[in-house]
């Protein structure tokens, strides 16, 4: 059955769904999706996809699976529901941000205004089982993943990269237009963060890097709570 993004994806991706690999994870998920809890729910699998069309898509930042407690995933990297606190590495994503470009830290970690932004947030792999981390990391996405990063890495208008730890510097080969913005850095977990992710401006150098090339930088503001007293 083919997957419908609802954006340029559906004719990017059409070939993939038909491929061996994907028929077999395919037939995976909906046992897991039928057997256990499965994170994100299934309508939200592709959201990253479904914000950020392939020709729209300006910034890329790479993750590794979906949180696995419940009310977390949403379908974007390092993001959870608003209904949720604020996960440490994500807390530290907005400490940065906020010494970076001196924008006050959210009180929630919904980064969905980042996605209609243009920021593709990527997990490279896009399901996985109620509290066991990694669990769904070697059934077949991280094929999906790499062809998107790699369909990214080649595209002609050039875009930024940012690749926070190991995991995520492991995909640094698929990325080949040299014109695009590579930002490498530890990765922002509690257990690394102050090993390099603190101090590396990753915003700025984004803005920078499309400013210098006569475009707009991202606004990486966060609404608030609807309803909230807006931040002035």
């Amino acid at each position: 059955m083919t997957v419908t993004i609802g954006n340029d994806w559906d004719e990017i991706l059409a070939g993939e769904w038909e491929k061996p690999y994907y028929q077999t994870l395919r037939r995976l998920l909906v046992e897991e999706y039928r057997t256990h809890t499965i994170y994100p729910p299934a309508n939200e699998i592709f959201h990253a996809l479904q914000l950020v069309s392939f020709s729209d898509c300006r910034v890329v930042i790479l993750g590794q699976d979906p949180y696995h407690e419940p009310r977390q995933a949403n379908g974007l990297a390092f993001s959870v529901q608003k209904s949720v606190p604020v996960p440490p590495s994500l807390r530290n994503i907005y400490a940065e941000l906020e010494q970076d470009l001196g924008i006050p830290q959210p009180q929630h970690g919904d980064l969905t205004a980042w996605a209609e932004r243009g920021v593709l947030l990527l997990n490279a792999t896009l399901t996985v089982r109620a509290h066991q981390a990694n669990s769904h990391e070697a059934i077949g996405w991280r094929v999906l993943t790499d062809r998107i990063v790699s369909l990214l890495g080649q595209r002609e208008k050039p875009l930024a990269f940012v690749l926070w730890g190991k995991f995520a510097q492991s995909k640094r080969s698929l990325i080949q237009n040299p014109e695009d913005l590579v930002l490498m850095a530890p990765h922002p977990s509690p257990l690394s963060a102050h090993r390099g992710f603190f101090g590396s401006r990753p915003f700025s150098k984004i803005n920078r890097f499309f400013e210098e090339r006569g475009e707009e930088g991202i606004d990486w503001h966060l609404p608030d709570f609807p309803g909230e007293n807006q931040r002035v």
